[in-house]
């Protein structure tokens, strides 16, 4: 069971049902003109919203997670950046609201801005996720249109065996270039590479 909080226009989602492991995939969006506006113009994003193995709640993700408890196994938090509402995802409050919504040996991803700009706040959340989670990771990937072109994710682990850095399935490489344009396993282990400056800061916030 994956939930995703935000990612409305349904990218992520996308990538989510490509796993046939999945059996549940539930999206909470605040804003239901995301949805919308995303099944008129950008097709192949919300294609995802077809499969039925997909459910959509419309609301907030705090409320939604305080009725969820031990139910999923991944929580994808795919979220704007910490400035007005989403500001308190980027808080401890919200990270403890999804340790409790996640079953045992669950994980998070959640959007963890850049390190090129916002050091700081990385630095905070990992501190305050080690309190909550057993397992705390940084990773990065590139992204265009983002400032600076890069993005972070916070990975927390509710089971102290997850190994985040090497990829829990396999696939061969031609599978790979068959499911994915981007991703195959060495961007993977690549992605938890930190520049030295980065590791210096929380590195004492990471396990």
């Amino acid at each position: 069971r994956v939930l995703v909080i935000g990612g409305g226009d349904g990218g992520v989602l996308r990538e989510v049902i490509k796993h046939p492991q999945v059996k549940e995939a539930v999206l909470c969006d605040i804003d239901e003109t995301v949805i919308r506006v995303s099944k008129k113009y950008l097709p192949g994003m919300s294609i995802s919203y077809t499969d039925p193995r997909v459910a959509v709640h419309i609301g907030d993700g705090f409320d939604f997670l305080k009725n969820k408890k031990d139910y999923f196994d991944v929580i994808i938090t795919d979220s704007s950046d910490p400035v007005g509402p989403a500001e308190k995802l980027y808080e401890s409050h919200y990270y403890e609201l999804m340790s409790g919504a996640l079953r045992a040996g669950g994980i998070v991803s959640a959007q963890g801005e850049c390190q090129w700009l916002d050091l700081p706040l990385i630095k905070s959340v990992t501190k305050f996720a080690r309190e909550i989670f057993p397992v705390v990771k940084y990773a990065y990937t590139t992204i265009p249109p983002y400032t600076s072109g890069q993005i972070g994710f916070v990975l927390c682990a509710k089971d102290t065996s997850t190994n985040f850095k090497e990829p829990l399935r396999r696939v061969s490489s031609e599978e790979e270039l068959k499911l994915f344009k981007y991703y195959n396993s060495e961007i993977h282990r690549a992605s938890f590479a930190l520049p030295n400056f980065t590791r210096k800061e929380i590195e004492d916030s990471t396990n």
